[in-house]
């Protein structure tokens, strides 16, 4: 009978935990290799570490458990970026390195980076998982001491899950009521705490209050974007923030506002999984967003309407969706999105996205602050692993591409149908080079042929590239 290792143990946490596949860089330990590939994980091969930290981000934002990277500290810059990618977007992640690596070099951008030993490994795997999942989530180090890898260790079947959050207290909940019976015109903001299992309740609270609703680059499809309610992105100078008189934050992350969005001498009511350090609001309810807007129910059914002239909601929302799509890169997004189902999932590192009208959750994937080079199609691949049944379209530039070439011939290797849109004139040679690898490239001439084009791309159920045409092409 086989014995059980370090390796093993902490393998195995990462599958309690709900990770459904581990990425592996190139200069992964070479145990922790080995026993993902002895565990029930899914193994993927990434083409470094920058690339295997935004795959396993992309993967614990989209699915049920925390990303699962195994890497080494022979590219620690590009780790390091990974995990600061990471961080800021609050994505779920667990990173074990092996060969005794040091703690204090990913210390800055993890939430915690804890130290392995063969008689802690099982206590420590789950207690990371916890930490990665909770509320606000992240990505947390696991540095495996030295010669401890292959060291025998003991399963400990400690939950590698949170527990639900507590409900909120009554006394909360009436003063959350309270603020809101005070206020003529609300708007709300959701953000990337919302989930799937938040959007209906979110839609019942904004349509009883009613209130528009503006979303994070996070919290966007929380409320379906083609909703009469639904006003666009979270920006400073919205025409709905200037006749505001509660801002209301819905599952919104400290770290997601943009500079100067909200506007001074507005009151601000927080419904949020986790308190905010040095928030100053009226009011403040945590917990499991749905139960808490489940309890707000009645307070919000009693209050007057809100004071929001329809006329003026519909103006600002047909404003709002013609600037969406003004530019010519947001009209060929716009046009993608016509020609795909409903469910289609879109990952961006252009502006452009906006163009993508989201109907869920997670159904766009963008980062906040600097995008990861290669960003649209490294995500788009770890998006497209976590659920095969829903296509994933990404969109990028020439750059972005170039930066993502590696993932996306690993992804034409495995088969996975995602098609990458360019939205910049892209050159017959790029376009020829990843023929070679497997992927169908696409070249088009003005919006009309980009449309034809990327329907027929969309179609073949095969990766591919669509581009408009560079000169010579």
């Amino acid at each position: 009978m086989a014995r059980t290792t370090v390796a093993d143990v902490l393998v195995d946490g990462l599958a309690r935990a709900g990770a459904a596949r581990a990425f592996v860089a190139p200069d992964a330990d070479p145990a922790l290799r080995a026993a993902a590939g002895r565990s029930r994980l899914e193994i993927v091969e990434a083409a470094g570490a920058l690339a295997g930290g935004v795959l396993a981000a992309a993967a614990g934002e989209v699915g049920d458990g925390p990303g699962a990277l195994l890497a080494g500290l022979d590219d620690a810059a590009g780790l390091v970026r990974a995990l600061a990618h990471a961080q800021r977007d609050r994505a779920p992640l667990l990173v074990l390195t092996g060969t005794g690596s040091d703690t204090a070099l990913l210390a800055p951008v993890v939430k915690a980076s804890l130290p392995i030993e063969p008689a802690s490994a099982g206590h420590w795997i789950a207690h990371a998982a916890n930490l990665a999942m909770k509320d606000p989530r992240g990505p947390v180090h696991l540095a495996v001491g030295v010669g401890a890898v292959d060291e025998p260790a003991l399963p400990v079947a400690a939950s590698c899950r949170p527990g639900p959050l507590p409900p909120p207290e009554a006394a909360t909940v009436d003063a959350v009521g309270a603020v809101l019976a005070d206020a003529s015109r609300p708007v709300v903001v959701t953000g990337l705490e919302c989930g799937a299992d938040d959007a209906r309740w979110i839609r019942s609270f904004v349509e009883t209050l009613p209130a528009p609703v503006l979303a994070t680059v996070k919290g966007r499809g929380a409320l379906a974007e083609p909703h009469p309610l639904a006003l666009g992105a979270l920006a400073a100078g919205h025409p709905a923030l200037q006749r505001a008189d509660l801002l209301v934050l819905v599952g919104v992350d400290a770290g997601e506002l943009p500079p100067g969005a909200l506007p001074p001498g507005v009151r601000v009511l927080r419904i949020g999984r986790a308190p905010w350090p040095d928030g100053a609001f009226v009011a403040e309810a945590i917990g499991d967003l749905a139960l808490v807007i489940e309890e707000l129910a009645p307070a919000v059914r009693a209050r007057l309407a809100a004071d929001w002239d329809v006329a003026e909601l519909d103006r600002v929302k047909r404003a709002v969706t013609r600037a969406a799509t003004a530019s010519p890169t947001a009209r060929l997004v716009a046009l993608a999105r016509e020609a795909t189902p409903v469910g289609t999932r879109a990952t961006g590192d252009v502006p452009a996205l906006a163009g993508w009208q989201a109907v869920a959750p997670r159904e766009t994937l963008a980062p906040l602050g600097a995008a990861p080079p290669g960003y649209a199609v490294i995500a788009a691949t770890a998006v497209q692993l976590a659920d095969r049944e829903r296509r994933v379209v990404a969109f990028t530039t020439p750059s972005g591409l170039l930066a993502g070439e590696p993932t996306l011939v690993r992804s034409a290797a495995l088969g996975l149908p995602i098609v990458v849109a360019v939205l910049d004139p892209l050159d017959a040679g790029t376009a020829a080079r990843l023929e070679r690898a497997g992927v169908r490239a696409h070249l088009a001439r003005g919006e009309p042929d980009f449309a034809l084009t990327f329907s027929r791309a969309f179609l073949t159920c095969r990766p591919a590239l669509v581009a408009p045409a560079g000169p010579g092409s």
